[in-house]
């Protein structure tokens, strides 16, 4: 009882935190939209500069050191000077995002030339331009990861998920600070997509990508103060036992290989995007890859608030448990995140599917009518995929806790085989207006691949993955969705045309529909789940009755 009152405690302190974040995100991609448009050329310069250090971070932070931080600091930590070995994690992972950062910079052009095609000169050149800007994100981003997994690792979880907060709120004053200088993007050409890098002055173009790289910086800053308030001080240490770190070593080389191929297929899927919007000549309705950035920041809202708070927290039991290798009660950590995380991802899967036109016009206020379709037509094929998202990355961090990055390496290969195909498959058949569609069914489909390899790996080694409980969650949890969703389809094809409503009353309007139809899903969601007996859904209900003082009998 005390471990799952933990555990709902940690994930609400994380999920508040990433909730805030978000809505945050949203204003400030909001101003960013005002400030270069979606499908422009020259918001897909940016976004281009902007992925760039987010999949280097992603090779070298996210994916190697989420891999193995956690596990080695709480072992550790459970050691006699487990401090001194923690303090040479840091600087050693310092010094290496340091020295990384250095060269990435330096190799800009070959950068944005890997995720961009059939692009003019001039665009290329305003690409580089913000890169050269963007990439020093990667140093902050490195060791914003290196100091909150300490952090979590010491079950100190509110600090790594509030600290995006400050980050958005740099960045918003820096987009505010771009309108008032330069003012906002223009429909007829002024400052369109393919107008020359002249138009775009250095003092722009720093602003824009300065104040972007800032906000990172300072998301990395202000978690020296808890780090420091929760009793661990870094100090600078170099050396140590030749086998101190020798399970670091191990895991990380695998992880890096398994990261490194996802993201020869996002550099893929990025090509394949990039040239959707020039094959398309940048029209407002033909997606590119800034579009497909926009619907994965809507996809990505109910995976990182919840999924991830609830992983993010079941982390560090799970690497207890699998340091003392007590199997079962690892068997256990896997089955009840399973089982929550399902009922809550086929939930959010079924109002992405339902009310995704209105969601854009939402978090997207500024864009055209067209380009917040294009981008509602990417965010439903990638909403299939939510479930399995959810899923393999819980099962991800078990490989992990177990010190195996080299299964996860092998599954990554038929993960990003399906992804590529895919995205490759409906460049060929389809008109360039509906690739980028393509890439996020891809996406949903190499979710898919992945759970079910990872779940299959897991099985011999955890004694069984208590299935028959987690199908029927499952299963339950379908059978409850499918009248929301039909009732939730219904709701929608009667909203009124909002195009001839001002812009923020549109906005106003869409956010209340959106938030309406959300609550009858829900409601009916729930209600549905309490019938079919799903017992998360009804201690979960009972645990908000109990909070507001009435008992279930």
């Amino acid at each position: 009882m005390t471990a799952r009152k933990s555990l709902g405690r940690s994930t609400s302190v994380m999920a508040t935190g990433t909730a805030v974040s978000r809505v945050l995100g949203f204003v400030r991609n909001a101003m960013v939209i005002a400030a270069v448009g979606v499908n422009a050329g020259a918001a897909n310069a940016f976004d281009v500069a902007h992925r760039i250090p987010n999949v280097l971070y992603a090779l070298l932070a996210s994916g190697v050191l989420n891999a193995v931080l956690v596990p080695q600091i709480v072992r550790a930590f459970a050691r006699p000077n487990g401090k001194r070995t923690v303090d040479r994690i840091l600087t050693l992972g310092a010094t290496l995002m340091f020295a990384v950062t250095l060269v990435f910079t330096a190799s800009a052009v070959l950068l944005v030339d890997v995720f961009t095609d059939r692009w003019t000169p001039n665009l290329t050149a305003l690409a580089v331009a913000f890169s050269l800007w963007c990439i020093p994100q990667l140093f902050f981003y490195g060791m914003y990861t290196l100091l909150g997994q300490v952090l979590n690792a010491r079950e100190q979880f509110g600090p790594y998920m509030w600290a995006p907060v400050v980050n958005n709120i740099v960045a918003i004053g820096g987009l505010t600070a771009y309108l008032l200088l330069f003012g906002p993007y223009a429909v007829d050409g002024a400052d369109s997509s393919l107008a020359l890098v002249d138009d775009w002055s250095a003092g722009r173009i720093a602003v824009l990508a300065g104040t972007a790289t800032l906000g990172i910086a300072a998301q990395a800053a202000v978690l020296i103060w808890p780090l420091r308030r929760g009793g661990y001080r870094w100090r600078w240490q170099w050396s140590g036992p030749k086998d101190e770190l020798s399970g670091v070593t191990r895991v990380a080389g695998w992880a890096l290989a398994a990261v490194l191929l996802e993201q020869v297929g996002v550099a893929w899927t990025s090509r394949v995007a990039a040239a959707a919007a020039a094959a398309g000549d940048y029209a407002t309705d033909v997606a590119g890859n800034f579009a497909y950035s926009n619907a994965l920041l809507v996809y990505l809202v109910p995976h990182s608030v919840v999924t991830v708070s609830i992983v993010t927290a079941l982390f560090t039991t799970m690497s207890k448990h699998a340091a003392a290798r007590d199997m079962p009660a690892l068997r256990a950590d896997l089955s009840r995140g399973m089982r929550v995380i399902g009922v809550f991802t086929i939930w959010a899967t079924a109002v992405l599917l339902v009310v995704a036109p209105l969601a854009v016009q939402v978090v997207m206020p500024t864009a055209l009518p067209a380009e917040q379709e294009s981008v509602a037509a990417i965010l439903r094929a990638m909403s299939l995929g939510l479930v399995p998202l959810g899923a393999m990355l819980l099962v991800k961090r078990v490989y992990f806790a177990l010190e195996d990055g080299r299964s996860v390496f092998f599954i990554h290969i038929p993960m990003t085989v399906t992804l590529v195909g895919t995205a490759l498959l409906g460049q060929q058949l389809l008109s360039p207006r509906w690739w980028v569609v393509g890439i996020g069914l891809g996406l949903a489909a190499s979710n898919a691949v992945a759970m079910v390899l990872r779940l299959a790996g897991l099985r011999r080694r955890l004694g069984g993955l208590d299935g028959r409980r987690v199908l029927r969650t499952h299963v339950a949890s379908l059978v409850a969705a499918a009248l929301p969703i039909a009732l939730g389809w219904w709701l929608v094809q009667r909203v009124p045309d909002l195009t001839a409503m001002s812009d923020w009353s549109r906005v106003a309007a869409a956010a209340g529909l959106s938030i309406g139809i959300a609550g009858v899903m829900f409601a009916s969601y729930v209600s549905l789940a309490v019938l079919l007996r799903v017992d998360e859904v009804r201690s979960g209900l009972r645990s908000v009755l109990a909070k507001a003082r009435f008992r279930v009998r």
